[in-house]
């Protein structure tokens, strides 16, 4: 239905196309399973950095597609390395 009037049809509102939610997987599970006892190693590096952002702050559950249990595991690590100095507190 056009606006009525035709000095505002540029305002008009377009339709918005829906987007497919793809569903991230969990890094920390080992072949689509959960890891038993839950443990991320502070040492994996390769691991922690794709779980911190530019500015070396923790990323979120809904970016990193991490569930509860594995995310509280992930943060100790990080933390862990940080103290050790295997990780920057602060970024770029």
């Amino acid at each position: 239905m056009p606006p009525a009037n035709p000095k505002f049809a540029k305002f008009a509102k377009k339709k918005a196309k829906p987007r497919l939610k793809v569903k991230r997987r969990d890094p920390i599970f080992i072949d689509g399973a959960r890891p038993r006892p839950m443990y991320v190693d502070y040492k994996d590096l390769e691991l922690l950095g794709k779980l911190v952002n530019r500015q070396a702050k923790i990323l979120g559950r809904r970016k990193s597609g991490c569930t509860a249990a594995s995310q509280h595991a992930v943060s100790s690590a990080i933390k862990r390395a940080r103290f050790m100095a295997l990780l920057p507190y602060v970024g770029e």
